[in-house]
């Protein structure tokens, strides 16, 4: 089996740990590379070589192409794993680092360019025969014409109504989305998606997509090595918020095995039709009346993956770095077997209870939960400082059983088990998702969190809540150990506390 020499991991936090795991277990030489406010991260201490790299911010840092193929050719790098996020969907990337000679562990930068980008993606897989939610590409000259212009551009699409969503064509994570519910909204709404996208992605185009209000979000594994392409099992990333998802489960509560198999055949003709070469995720939108639409490709491994890799046993990035190497898939279609029931949440820094403001602080204490089929990714570490350079989502916890019913129970278990102390988290949020009642029965759209938002707030803790945690404060507190321990009757010096 071919195999790289040493491979640099352009990323940070959970996600270069994981790349790191991987590599180990692969016998493969590993680089870290990070920026100074990360230098005690968890990587940066296992990693075989650590390089320090600088920007005029953290992710300025992340995303210099130059530098990072410079700290490649210095210690001798063959092979780079992008993660997700950062350059990890940038095909400028990707052939910069082939011109040096160096393997980007993703798909080509042809393939990037096609499947990576949304309106050429759409359009490639419509002219392929799948079915693309009605679109407009929005070009330059809209915002140009006038109302009754765009109204009738807008109705010349068949099945294209409001409500209408703006995406960018480079985005990703929410970013550069919005909803529109009427024309009035609509040219306000198409500059302010366009200026977020060139901020966020350096690409302004934006397009409309007809916005289905009960839809599910399905999106299905595909690994392949450009000749062939096998589907692992679909995922529901349907609890959403902010176009972000928090909660996502495999496999879908939604599907029959005929239906599943229907949608995963797609997305497997998909890959094959692009020659796909890598580990990538083919997103659909599912109807109430059983249709499915293509969303998008995402070039990359994902934040989701390991509900995929707990319920199919397959090592995802193993996988990804094999191919990269110049493998054919170890695996066949008929390898790939179900086996319970996993859920994914995703603990992001965050007041979820005050619009998901995001939240700052420094990790004062850390205790990860544990227990059976309980997995806890993270790059966290005791005083680590959280800020907004980068996005809110800390960790990954994911719990894997024999039923759904089950996984959920283990999930709220390991939640409640969780302790992180010196900024706000979602874990109570979180709880509450997995404890409604329409979650538990897997009756969930993209608009869950909306429509229960009023299930979904805060609750005053109780009376006897409070004193329990004042006591447990006291008790703790080094003054009153101190004074229990030098005491004969201890309990009779403080006064008020009796045997």
């Amino acid at each position: 089996m071919a195999i790289f020499k040493k491979v640099l991991i352009a990323n940070r936090g959970e996600i270069a740990l994981r790349v790191l795991r991987a590599l180990q277990q692969l016998d493969i030489p590993s680089v870290a590379i990070y920026h100074d406010s990360d230098k005690h991260s968890p990587v940066v201490r296992q990693a075989d070589e650590t390089v320090e790299i600088v920007g005029e911010s953290p992710t300025a840092a992340h995303l210099d192409v130059q530098q990072i193929i410079d700290i490649c050719q210095r210690l001798g790098v063959d092979g780079v794993h992008p993660g997700y996020g950062f350059l990890s969907e940038n095909a400028g990337f990707a052939k910069a680092l082939a011109a040096a000679g160096i393997t980007f562990i993703g798909p080509s930068a042809d393939v990037i360019e096609l499947m990576g980008d949304k309106i050429t993606s759409r359009n490639f897989v419509q002219e392929s025969g799948y079915p693309v939610p009605p679109s407009l590409t929005v070009d330059s000259t809209l915002l140009d014409k006038s109302r009754d212009e765009i109204e009738s551009l807008i109705n010349s699409v068949e099945g294209m109504k409001f409500p209408l969503v703006v995406k960018a064509s480079a985005g990703g994570g929410g970013k550069g989305m919005s909803i529109v519910n009427s024309i009035d909204e609509l040219e306000g709404t198409l500059r302010v998606a366009s200026s977020e996208a060139q901020k966020y992605f350096g690409d302004d185009r934006v397009y409309l997509e007809r916005y289905f209000s009960s839809a599910r979000h399905i999106e299905v594994q595909i690994l392949g090595d450009g000749v062939e392409a096998i589907h692992i099992g679909e995922r529901e990333c349907s609890v959403q918020r902010r176009f972000q998802k928090i909660v996502e489960e495999a496999p879908s509560p939604a599907f029959g095995e005929e239906k599943r198999m229907e949608i995963c055949e797609v997305a497997v003709g998909i890959a094959k039709s692009a020659n796909y070469s890598s580990a990538g995720t083919v997103e659909f939108l599912y109807t109430p009346e059983g249709e499915f639409f293509f969303l998008e490709m995402n070039t990359r491994i994902q934040v989701e993956h390991p509900v995929t890799e707990l319920v199919y046993d397959v090592d995802l990035v193993a996988e990804q770095i094999r191919i990269a190497a110049g493998n054919s898939l170890s695996l066949r279609q008929n390898d790939i077997q179900k086996d319970g029931h996993a859920i994914e949440c995703r603990l992001c820094a965050e007041d979820a209870f005050n619009d998901f403001m995001p939240e700052t602080g420094k990790v004062l204490y850390l205790k990860e939960p544990v227990g059976e089929g309980v997995r806890f990714d993270s790059g966290l570490y005791v005083n680590q400082a959280i800020t907004t350079a980068f996005d809110p989502m800390l960790a990954k916890l994911v719990v894997h059983a024999p039923t759904r019913e089950l996984a959920i129970e283990r999930c709220i278990a390991a939640l409640k088990q969780l302790v992180l102390l010196g900024i706000k988290v979602n874990t109570e949020y979180l709880v509450k998702v997995l404890e409604h009642p329409q979650f538990r029965c897997g009756d969930i759209d993209t608009a869950f969190v909306n429509t229960h938002a009023q299930d979904l707030i805060a609750e005053e803790p109780t009376r006897e809540q409070q004193q329990v945690v004042l006591a447990a404060a006291y008790l703790s507190d080094r003054a009153t150990q101190l004074l229990l321990e030098a005491t004969p009757e201890p309990y009779a010096a403080i006064g008020h506390w009796r045997n």
